[in-house]
């Protein structure tokens, strides 16, 4: 009996995993994607260097002690209404670096090229521990500080206070803090007239359980960033050469001649510190459900104060970890960079009186860098209970300079009283004219 013909195995797929063909980088110009051929703006992103890292971190505090260079005592704290230290043993007093003159960051704006982003601004890991463990050098016990709740710690035997100061890749370690300078008793009459104003139109509840008191001094994180780009923006722009109405009574109507242009404009700038919210839940402005756009109402902050990170700046403080990185912000980096550019070319339109309607933008961030920090912010909260989870109203003051801006819940009747009461008023005053006229 003879054996039947067997056919031969399919040919297997072509492998495409590390060390296949695939896997070799193609030599210049043998790829279709080689940069050379590319469009500048690109062909700059993929030829950039990887991203520098501005080393900030404080060698000589990664042991959590933060000792008086006077007497070398760690019970140290932050002196209220300034940017100074205080040794509470011996009194001394001294002021910490400023990150602007100790890193030169206020420097080569004009200069910047691909993105440079300082060690506390670094990615975060998504493994890094929350809890940070110091071995006391006074008794030999360990003391645990959890970056979630504080960044402070005292060992319970020898009394030494301990602050997370090496920057852990959890993101409760900035490059920089500008210190408080508005105290709370400051804060707390700051908030009280800022309600007084709008007590009339507050909701009982509200008015019932205002309590200023029980504001909060918080340290917000933001990404500070210093940026070189250009813009070429384009539209129409039109100027009125004749007005004119036709018609009479309900029929009458307002015409208007103009000249149409085409409008473009090409503009390089730099930006110097600018602020962005690095927090998640703070940078969530959806009105539904809460006021967090308050906290922009009270910029700007003067961040060329800002001093090199030191957690005793944080004692008696809460602050609100980083959790988003630099590549999560870009988009929002660059809406900032187009509002600024379009600003920069508003004085050389306004000869078109009618406006300029644009249309088409593009824009070159030729380089940036990226600075951690926390910002100080005394904040007052209120939640109203509602639909969808109610509302939760922030009252927030600038912790440097006062400044001051809310959101109180209202009573809607009382304002379409006063609104249908103050329309009448004024129809009654034009009838009136109308009559003696």
């Amino acid at each position: 009996m003879s054996n039947p013909t067997r056919s031969s195995p399919p040919p297997l797929p072509p492998y495409t995993g590390p060390g296949s063909p695939q896997d070799v980088p193609p030599l210049p110009g043998s790829s279709p994607l080689d940069p050379a051929a590319l469009p500048e703006p690109i062909r700059d992103e993929l030829l950039a260097p990887d991203p520098v890292a501005i080393d900030t971190s404080s060698d000589e505090l990664k042991d959590g002690l933060n000792r008086c260079p006077k007497c070398g005592a760690s019970d140290i704290r932050h002196k209220p209404g300034s940017d100074l230290l205080i040794c509470l043993y011996c009194r001394n007093e001294w002021q910490g670096a400023r990150v602007e003159e100790e890193f030169g960051l206020g420097e080569g704006l004009d200069q910047l090229k691909g993105t440079i982003i300082a060690s506390g601004a670094r990615d975060i890991a998504a493994d890094a521990a929350s809890l940070m463990t110091f071995k006391c050098t006074g008794c030999g016990a360990e003391v645990t500080v959890n970056t979630d709740a504080g960044m402070t710690a005292r060992c319970h035997w020898c009394r030494h206070v301990f602050g997370v100061n090496e920057q852990v890749a959890n993101g409760a370690v900035p490059d920089a803090v500008l210190p408080f300078h508005i105290r709370k008793d400051d804060a707390v009459a700051r908030i009280r007239q800022f309600v007084d104003k709008r007590r009339f139109f507050a909701l009982k509840a509200f008015k019932e359980q205002f309590t200023p008191e029980n504001v909060v001094g918080v340290y917000l994180p933001y990404m500070i960033v210093d940026g070189k780009a250009s813009a070429d923006i384009a539209g129409q722009g039109e100027i009125q050469t004749r007005r004119y109405t036709r018609g009479s009574g309900d029929d009458k109507k307002t015409y208007y001649d103009a000249d149409v242009y085409r409008v473009e404009r090409h503009v390089d700038f730099t930006v110097d510190d600018l602020p962005l919210e690095s927090s998640t839940e703070r940078g969530n402005l959806d009105i539904r459900v809460n006021t967090n756009n308050i906290i922009n109402t009270i910029l700007p902050f003067d961040t060329k104060n800002a001093v090199k990170w030191n957690a005793s700046y944080l004692s008696g403080f809460s602050s609100e970890k980083r959790n988003t990185d630099v590549q999560h912000l870009r988009p929002r980096l660059e809406d900032q960079l187009l509002s600024i550019a379009r600003a920069q070319v508003e004085e050389s339109v306004e000869r078109y009186g009618r406006g300029v309607r644009w249309e088409q933008e593009r824009l070159d961030v030729h380089g940036t860098r990226w600075v951690s920090m926390y910002l100080p912010v005394w904040l007052y909260s209120y939640h109203q209970p509602g639909s969808n989870g109610g509302m939760l109203h922030y009252i927030a003051v600038n912790g440097r300079t006062g400044e001051t801006m809310g959101s109180v819940p209202v009573q809607q009747w009382k304002l379409l009283l006063t609104a249908i009461t103050v329309g009448t008023f004024l129809e009654g005053i034009a009838l009136w004219i109308v009559g003696n006229s």
